[in-house]
Order: C-alpha cells, then sequence, then structure tokens
C-alpha cells in the first residue's frame, strides 16, 4: 500500500500542473488568432487593438476549469464585441473554439453546445443581414465553422470521458489490490487457525501419553524394572514421533516440503491407545461405508483424539465408548464416558474438580482456555458439520454430525 501510493506520488511530481496546460493553452490561442490578424485577408490595416483583443481571448484560458461557462460566455460576447468594433476579421470559430473545448472537457456540454450554436447563429445572421452571398454563407463557411466548433465539443467531451475512466480504473486497481491483500489476509488467519489446531491436537494427544507414562514410571516398583522400562520406552518413541512431526510441520511453514496427508480412520487405534495405557476400557465401532474423503477422516480422527485426550487428562472415567454410524449421508460420530461431574462442595483436587471445567476444554475451564473443543467445533462447522459436548446422566458425551462427501 505504502509502495503504491509513493508510486502514485513520484507521478504526480513528474507530470506538469495544470496551469502549464492553461498557458500553452492560453498562448496557442492568442498566437493564433495573432496570425489571422497578421494575415489582414481583408486589408484592413489592423491595429495594436486587435492584438490586444487576440490576448484578452488567450488570458480566458487560465480561468477556463473554474469557471468554463463563464469563460464561454465571455467568449460568445468578446466575439460580438470584436466584430462591432470593426476590427480585422478572424473567423468564427477560431476565436471560441477553445473556450467551448474547455466547457466539454470540464462536463459543462450544455455550455458548450449552445455557445457554439449562439456565434454560429448571430455570425450567419449578421453577415446574411449585411449583404453577403447567402451560398458562400451558408454552403461553404457555416458548414466550416459547425464543423470546428462540433470537433472542439466532441474532444473535449471525449477528454473528460477518457479522464473518468482513467480514474475509474485506478479506483478498480486499488480495490482489487485492497481485495487481495484482504483474501491474502484472511487465508494466513485461516492457515494460521488451522495450524494452531494441529499442533494443539497434536502436542495434547503427545503430552497425555507422555504424562501417563511418566505416571506409571514414577510409581513402578523398585523390582518391576521392566514396567518402568516400557514406560520409559513409549516416552521415547512418543518424543520422538512429536519432534518429527514439529519438523515436518515447520519446514511446511518455512517453504520446505508439504506436510503428509493427515491421519484416517484406519489409525484409530493410536489415537485410543493413550485411554487403554491409562486402563480405561474403549469400546470402538466403526459402520461407516468405505470411500470417505481423506479430509473428513481427518477430522473425525482430530475429533476422537482430541476426546480421548480429554478423558486421560481430565476425567475419572473407567469406561469409554467411540460409535461411528452413517443414516441417510450424514456421519455420526459419538464418544461417551462414564465420568463423573464435581459434586456441589467438593475440594479442589479431588477426582471430580479434574473434570469441572471439561467442557471447556481443560482442568476448572483454564487449562486449554477451550482451543481443544472450540478446535474441534470449529473444523466441523468448517465442513457443514456440527458439535455438541456435554454432561448426560451416565457420564461425559461428545457428539458430531458431518455430510458425507463422495469422492
Amino acid at each position: 500500500m505504502a509502495a503504491s501510493v509513493a508510486v502514485r506520488r513520484q507521478g504526480s511530481r513528474s507530470a506538469p500542473d495544470p496551469w502549464v496546460y492553461d498557458a500553452l493553452l492560453a498562448a496557442g490561442v492568442s498566437l493564433t488568432l495573432a496570425a489571422f490578424i497578421a494575415a489582414d485577408i481583408e486589408g484592413t490595416r489592423p491595429d495594436g487593438w486587435a492584438y490586444l483583443w487576440a490576448a484578452g481571448f488567450g488570458a480566458l484560458m487560465f480561468v477556463r476549469r473554474t469557471y468554463p461557462t463563464l469563460v464561454v460566455a465571455l467568449s460568445v460576447v468578446g466575439f460580438v464585441a470584436y466584430y462591432a468594433s470593426g476590427l480585422t476579421a478572424i473567423g468564427t470559430a477560431v476565436p471560441i473554439a477553445a473556450a467551448v473545448f474547455s466547457a466539454a472537457e470540464c462536463g459543462r456540454l450544455a455550455a458548450a453546445i449552445g455557445g457554439s450554436a449562439a456565434v454560429a447563429v448571430i455570425s450567419v445572421t449578421y453577415r446574411l443581414g449585411s449583404g453577403q452571398d447567402a451560398a458562400f454563407v451558408l454552403g461553404y463557411d457555416l458548414p466550416q465553422n459547425l464543423l470546428i466548433l462540433a470537433g472542439a465539443v466532441a474532444l473535449g467531451d471525449s477528454v473528460r470521458t477518457r479522464r473518468q475512466l482513467q480514474r475509474q480504473a485506478s479506483r478498480i486497481r486499488d480495490l482489487t489490490a485492497r481485495q487481495i491483500r484482504r483474501d491474502a489476509e484472511e487465508r494466513i488467519a485461516a492457515e494460521r487457525i488451522a495450524v494452531s489446531r494441529d499442533l494443539h491436537d497434536s502436542l495434547g494427544h503427545w503430552l497425555a501419553v507422555i504424562s501417563l507414562h511418566s505416571e506409571v514410571a514414577r510409581e513402578a516398583p523398585e523390582h518391576d524394572g521392566g514396567a518402568r522400562r516400557q514406560a520409559l520406552e513409549v516416552i521415547r518413541a512418543t518424543t520422538a514421533e512429536a519432534s518429527s512431526e514439529l519438523k515436518r510441520t515447520v519446514a511446511g511453514l518455512r517453504g520446505g516440503p508439504p506436510a503428509p496427508r493427515g491421519p484416517s480412520l484406519d489409525s484409530l487405534g493410536n489415537a485410543v491407545a493413550p485411554a487403554e495405557a491409562a486402563g480405561i476400557t474403549v469400546t470402538l465401532t466403526n459402520t461407516l461405508q468405505p470411500r470417505l474423503h481423506p479430509q473428513l477422516q481427518g477430522v473425525l480422527y482430530r475429533v476422537v483424539q482430541e476426546s480421548v485426550t480429554n478423558i486421560v487428562r481430565h476425567s475419572n472415567a473407567t469406561q469409554a465408548g467411540i460409535s461411528l454410524t452413517e443414516d441417510g449421508g450424514i456421519i455420526r460420530l459419538r464418544i461417551a464416558d462414564n465420568g463423573r461431574a464435581q459434586p456441589a462442595g467438593s475440594p479442589a483436587g479431588s477426582p471430580a474438580d479434574s473434570q469441572a471445567g471439561r467442557p471447556d476444554g481443560g482442568r476448572d475451564g483454564a487449562a486449554a482456555q477451550g482451543y481443544g473443543l472450540a478446535g474441534l467445533r470449529e473444523r466441523l462447522e468448517a465442513l457443514g458439520g456440527s458439535f455438541t459436548a456435554e454432561w448426560t446422566p451416565a457420564g461425559f458425551e461428545v457428539s458430531a454430525r458431518l455430510p458425507r462427501e463422495e469422492r
């Protein structure tokens, strides 16, 4: 934006000011009329007053932009007064051609046409009244003058139209550039939100696994080295997976190779593994038909992953059920556990306290400030689906509905 403004300012500085064009037009009018006077085709021996009139006609060009209609009126009056003074002939169209051109250029088309018609009528009336040959006046001289005046009016109007088109094109370019920038900003914002959702879901899952097995390793009996080693091996593998995924994500953001295709429903076992490792009995039912679009599979996988992570981190549940079904082209996902909400008066830090904030996605509603469930809702609504997370008499339940897309 700043660069385009600078370019326009630089362009405006390089172009001459409007008064320069007015001065050139004034000089052109005065010199043309002076040439007509000097030619003295009627042999009237012009004096200095005639040239002063020529300079006066030219001087009107300095106010042609501010008072275009007045300039036409003064030019017509000056034309009549000039010939009434008996000065050397300077033609009919030439004295006011620049005035009607300026009026048409400024959008005063009626004034330009009216001034041209007035001069033509006055000239023809006077010449016929003074006994000049009607055939010459009407058949030869009048068409020439009308052609000159019509050309001046048409040229002025075309210049005005061209400037309007240029201004409109400039506005269109500015609006287009502004829209392109706005679209780019919206795409960047959408990409940032998408990356933040993926990082939240992935990191939340990995941290849940690491936290769980850290507890297993810490609480394993001294003599049970196998359980401790197994827990540490899971931590090591999860950390390596997280590091590798983060490197791929960062490389993609920095313009590297594209990130690998997202998770699919075939790997749901990885999503429910933390719950099973925590001793939670998970029942998984998947009756979806094949050929589900990868984008839909990725969204459903993330819903399952985030929900299972919340169960492990924030719930005292012992059982969880996950069902994926389809009815009339609508995919339904339901994740329910038998955890319990915090009863009134429970002391802080009790198992029930860890569930008080689950609808907001974190302990006491602050662990993740609702980013987890909010991110799931955004994913589903972007694909025309819906999402709910609420307490039921049996426990906590997450439900999602998503229209199927065959690809």
